[in-house]
């Protein structure tokens, strides 16, 4: 599998609007805007920071995974992404390797993103997303 980049930091929020205080007024790190995913239950918001991103998550459901994460971890680091030139042959890869996968076939995230996570327990304990962005 071949990695280019970290793409992004995803962090669970219960505010987007709270945490943008802190990240754009404290830090200084400018939005460049939100999008809903629906499929997901979840509002997105991405930071470009140099080559990578800091993507804020907040839940649009009690029973999304983002409020779920919250309500037995708190805000906090949610995953890391990493960016791939080929999510297919990325996913054959690590199945092959037995690693163990939340999705075995590819979905779509913010931007029109194919995205694939890798389970915690085959990551030390670390939420993985791969990602293929045209």
């Amino acid at each position: 599998m071949e990695i280019s980049k970290v793409a992004h930091i995803g962090i669970a929020v219960k505010s987007i609007e709270e945490s943008l205080k802190f990240y754009e007024g404290t830090l200084g790190i400018k939005c460049v805007g939100q999008e809903e995913v629906r499929d997901q239950k979840v509002i997105t918001a991405f930071l470009p920071l140099g080559e990578t991103e800091v993507e804020l998550l907040q839940s649009t459901s009690e029973d999304g995974t983002i409020a779920k994460f919250i309500e037995k971890r708190g805000e906090g680091l949610h995953h890391l992404a990493f960016k791939v030139y080929n999510i297919e042959k990325a996913l054959e890869e690590l199945k092959a390797q037995g690693i163990r996968l939340i999705d075995e076939k590819p979905r779509i995230g913010a931007g029109g993103a194919k995205i694939a996570f890798i389970h915690p327990k085959s990551a030390n304990g670390i939420l993985i997303e791969i990602s293929e962005r045209e």
